[in-house]
């Protein structure tokens, strides 16, 4: 049995972590208890969304550059 969900139930939120040299986006994921699964294009919409609310809040430059390729990356799966 497959439950959906619309895109408004499931957050998501990115964060930049990481050394310097080696810093990278990770996701977290807060669901309604009731689904069961997401769709690969729920899931990379809302990861999508979550670099877009990341950028609102970064204001160094290379780590602004991590964010836009991440987009990038995750729109050109899309």
């Amino acid at each position: 049995m497959n439950i959906s969900m619309s895109d408004s139930q499931l957050i998501c939120e990115a964060k930049i972590c990481g050394c310097t040299n080696n810093k990278g986006i990770v996701y977290g994921f807060s669901e309604p208890v009731h689904s069961l699964c997401i769709d690969r294009k729920q899931l990379i919409l809302s990861q999508i969304q979550a670099c877009r609310n990341l950028l609102k809040c970064t204001t160094d430059k290379h780590e602004l550059l991590i964010v836009e390729k991440e987009i990038d990356e995750l729109s050109s799966l899309f």
